[in-house]
């Protein structure tokens, strides 16, 4: 059973830092572009960042351009998403998947709070 399963979510006040990890099992993910996603609560499911299979290529979304840090280790069959200078509206359950994603291997993913 394929599995990405997410963690490193928790409580941070706001400037803080948070690493998230996704790590795979079941498969290998190291040929796809992997991508982060969040949902705030409320709010609908949007991309944040993504990086190809090489991790040569990375993009990210505009509120979180030069904070946030995405990388894998192909290896590890992990992909990483390393989040500074956090702000609240940052607070959000965060989620690994390919990209374009695929609806069966959506985790539980981990909760980032950022506190004011």
């Amino acid at each position: 059973q394929v599995q990405l399963v997410e963690s490193g979510g928790g409580l941070v006040q706001a400037g803080g830092s948070l690493r998230l990890s996704c790590s795979a099992s079941g498969r290998t993910f190291s040929s796809y572009t992997m991508g982060w996603f969040r949902q705030a609560p409320g709010k609908e499911r949007e991309f944040v960042a993504d990086i190809n299979w090489n991790g040569g290529i990375t993009s990210y979304a505009d509120s979180v351009k030069d904070r946030f840090t995405i990388s894998r280790d192909r290896a590890k069959n992990t992909v990483y998403l390393q989040m500074n200078s956090l702000k609240p509206e940052d607070t959000a359950v965060y989620y690994c998947n390919r990209n374009p994603p695929r609806m069966e291997y959506w985790g539980k993913g981990t909760l980032v709070t950022v506190s004011s």
